[in-house]
């Protein structure tokens, strides 16, 4: 039997192979037993041997290899975890700081750093690492001195696993955990420098840039942009920043971008050619071509090295390396299949760059470029047209990518990129890079850059200037990014009208919504707080809206926004903020300035500034009620006379009952405490719900026997952080619940909770979205954690 010649169509099946096979691991809930992976050796090796028989055998091969070796590699990934019984414990850790520490600031305004760690000993002695902790962990210190990446410190820290918030259209920060090899996270209680860093490390060089860039440039928000064109330091740009950048479609620039590092190779290439002409004896045993086109690759390989290499810089050294090594060899591949060469070599680096957004982007916007097709354009005339071409290509080519990772679109995104994508890429970028030997160029960067941003907001101030869309199916999002290929692509125009036509029912989901009569509890996984959907059919009400993590961050932005965007909920019919705990009205201010909402009622004090930010506000009092589309909404608590009274705070908790047409009740307690619960039994006669909200998140002051011998419901859910350091859901108040038949679901263990009235079926967002990296240990109750709410641990803009 001749051998076969492997050709185009082969190497792309086999890539393409490749990738599959690590997208079925991604899906899974669990990692293979050791079964599991004797059948995947066997069915390999068993693929292997019929490859002469034919070649899609091998292809079978690829991917089943892909699977395994991705497999192999996160259980190393996930091992060791932090054992549950060393959560809350003080620990002494040596170790080294593993990346550019970030600027934070606590829940208390106090400021901080959050750094990756290394861990090298647990102990005062300094013993070896022990099996119950991982190897490399992310901590915080708040109110100490300066932390610099590549020093030597020992910190006592308060540990906890690897755990975030679960909730739809929210950020996994497990996933982010994972793919960042970090399985703790944890609270500096004291620290001591052991050692500074090495001059010579790349983290340390880094460091000192950064440094220098503070110092030059007085403005924070220019100072970060800089850091990130510079150093791929994309924390550096504030939360509002990204936001910025993020609604006008422009936060691909803001990161150390493929242009970037090819630029950056093309200019070292130009220095070395002429250089290396100089030599005859150099010229001999190299062409100076070829020398300059290695040259070339390495400065690009060292840039994005220090840049932080992102996925856009990893995909570009490796396009750049390929293309080097096809010329050195005398072949041409064709474009595509340079791209998924690059595409498996990344993945085989780090298999977890699939589930990243930047990979899809960086990946589609030069595949969308390519099938275009390059115009050699003379003139200026011409030249605009094929620049205005590209730019239209790539916006609406990417449209859909946009949506499918960020259900969201801007619609002035052609307009912010055909200003910024010349002024970041070709001006902003180079004075950035050559500041570093010429510090004052930093500044004329900055002012292009408060320019640049100045125009932005121009933008986003126009109405419509963002499209939030609801989360589509997956059977919607491939379409769409097929006729988004079909569009970019050279093809007649009626091939591509098909390809905008495959977008539509990405563009227009159906939204399900609870039939007439009938309502729909979510119960979001926002930590320590309360925050309730109610949504009919027609209609959505919201009661409280979560904590304050921190100075800018609070449950609003972080999770309800994205949470509400997801389910298709645009506009608010009812607010009601139960009362005026910072974890109950934590998110109010945000959501009450993103979303029209139509009524406010609250147990608020006359004055208080979220009724002046609102709508005309109504006083939660027991006798209210209304009704839409056939569900009867009734507040019960409190009475006009708790107000005159002077009651606290947690009694004026506003109690909202919800009765569906068919019967089914829920029951939203707020932080009603003990005695006004029996007083609320006396008052009124038939509490029985199906659903309660936990009153005070299970603390010991409520949960009364007598509300609990009312209500008789079937399920309580109580909303309360990871290791709540208030100890809730308290353990006799637990107790009291199981005595009495009733089911207790927590947030942090079943993330958000979801629950229809028609069917009186319940689901968890753990259980929905279950995947391999998530935490599977059950959640702690009543016991003392760590200072620290998990929202604050991972800011969003790392997705980014």
């Amino acid at each position: 039997m001749t051998q076969r010649r492997w050709g185009a169509r082969e190497l792309v099946a086999m890539g393409l192979a490749w990738l599959v096979g690590l997208a079925l691991l991604h899906g899974c809930e669990r990692l293979p037993t050791a079964a599991a992976y004797a059948v995947l050796a066997f069915a390999a090796g068993l693929l292997f041997m019929l490859r002469r028989r034919h070649w899609l055998a091998l292809v079978g091969c690829v991917a089943v290899l892909a699977f395994t070796q991705a497999a192999l590699r996160a259980e190393w990934r996930l091992t060791p975890e932090l054992h549950p019984a060393w959560e809350g414990r003080d620990l002494v850790l040596t170790g080294r700081v593993d990346s550019l520490p970030i600027a934070v600031t606590g829940q208390r305004g106090v400021p901080g750093w959050r750094f990756e760690f290394a861990v090298e000993a647990v102990g005062p002695a300094g013993t070896a690492l022990p099996p119950e902790v991982p190897r490399r962990l992310m901590l915080l210190v708040y109110d100490g001195p300066p932390v610099t990446a590549g020093e030597r410190w020992r910190f006592t820290a308060r540990l906890k696993r690897a755990h975030g918030l679960a909730n739809p259209g929210g950020f996994d920060v497990e996933l982010w955990l994972f793919e960042q090899g970090l399985r703790a996270s944890g609270v500096v209680r004291a620290s001591q420098r052991l050692q500074a860093a090495p001059w010579w490390e790349i983290d340390a060089a880094r460091q000192r840039l950064r440094t220098a860039i503070r110092a030059h440039v007085a403005d924070p928000g220019m100072a970060g942009v800089i850091a990130a064109l510079s150093l791929g330091d994309q924390n550096a740009i504030s939360h509002s920043d990204w936001a910025l950048f993020r609604d006008t479609g422009i936060a691909h620039l803001l990161s150390v971008s493929g242009l970037h590092v090819t630029l950056f190779a093309w200019l070292a290439a130009a220095v070395v050619a002429p250089l290396w002409r100089c030599s005859g004896r150099l010229c001999l045993r190299l062409p100076a071509p070829m020398a300059a086109r290695w040259v070339g690759v390495l400065a690009a390989l060292g840039y994005a090295l220090f840049s932080g290499w992102g996925v856009p810089a990893q995909r570009t050294v490796l396009m750049l390396a390929a293309v080097a090594g096809l010329q050195t060899l005398g072949l041409r591949w064709p474009w595509p299949l340079v791209l998924l060469a690059a595409a498996v070599a990344v993945t085989a680096v780090d298999p977890w760059a699939l589930m990243q957004p930047g990979f899809w982007l960086s990946f589609g916007a030069v595949a969308l470029l390519m099938a275009a097709g390059a115009e050699h354009a003379q003139g200026w005339r011409a030249r605009l047209k094929a620049a205005l071409r590209t730019q239209a290509i790539a916006t609406v080519g990417l449209a859909p990518l946009s949506l499918v990772c960020f259900a969201q679109l801007s619609l002035v995104g052609l307009l912010a990129n055909l200003l910024a994508i010349p002024l970041i890429s070709f001006v902003i970028t180079p004075l950035v890079l050559l500041g570093g030997g010429l510090p004052p160029l930093w500044a004329l960067a900055a002012w292009l850059v408060g320019l640049l941003m100045g125009w932005l907001k121009l933008l986003t101030a126009l109405p419509g200037a963002v499209w939030w869309l609801p989360a589509a199916p997956l059977w919607s999002q491939g379409l769409a990014l097929l006729g988004a290929v079909l569009i970019g692509m050279r093809l007649p125009w009626r091939l591509r009208l098909a390809g905008l036509a495959m977008m539509l029912p990405l563009l227009w989901p159906a939204v399900p919504r609870p039939p007439a009569g009938e309502f729909e509890l979510l119960a979001p996984d926002i930590g320590q707080g309360n925050a309730v959907l109610i949504r009919t059919r027609e209609h959505a009400l919201l009661f409280d809206t979560g904590p304050v993590y921190a100075p800018g961050a609070d449950a609003g932005e972080r999770v309800l926004l994205p949470l509400l965007r997801s389910l298709g909920v645009s506009r608010l019919d009812m607010l009601v903020l139960s009362h005026r705990d910072s974890d109950h009205v934590g998110g109010a201010a945000t959501l009450l300035q993103a979303l029209p909402v139509g009524e406010l009622r609250s147990s608020l004090e006359p004055g208080h500034a979220l009724l002046r930010a609102g709508p005309a506000e109504v006083r939660c009092e027991a006798g209210q009620g209304w009704t839409w589309d056939g569900v009867r909404f009734d507040v019960l608590h409190p009475a006009a006379s708790h107000y005159e009274a002077g009651l606290k705070s947690n009694d004026l908790s506003c109690v909202l009952r919800i009765t569906a047409v068919s019967g089914r009740r829920a029951l939203l307690a707020g932080d009603l405490e003990a005695e006004q619960e029996r007083a609320l039994v006396r008052r009124e006669p038939d509490l029985r719900a199906d659903v309660l909200l936990v009153p005070h998140h299970g603390s010991k002051t409520s949960s009364s026997a007598e509300l609990l011998a009312a209500v008789r419901p079937a399920v309580g859910v109580v909303q309360a952080g990871y290791r709540s350091r208030f100890g809730h859901p308290a353990p006799p108040v637990l107790a009291r619940y199981q005595a009495a038949g009733i089911a207790i679901v927590t947030s942090a263990g079943c993330g958000a909770w979801r629950w229809q009235s028609d069917t009186a079926g319940a689901a968890c967002e753990r259980d929905r979205r279950r995947r391999y990296w998530q935490d599977r240990s059950p959640a702690p109750s009543g016991v003392e954690g760590p200072p620290l709410d998990d929202a604050a641990a991972v800011d969003t803009e790392l997705a980014f």
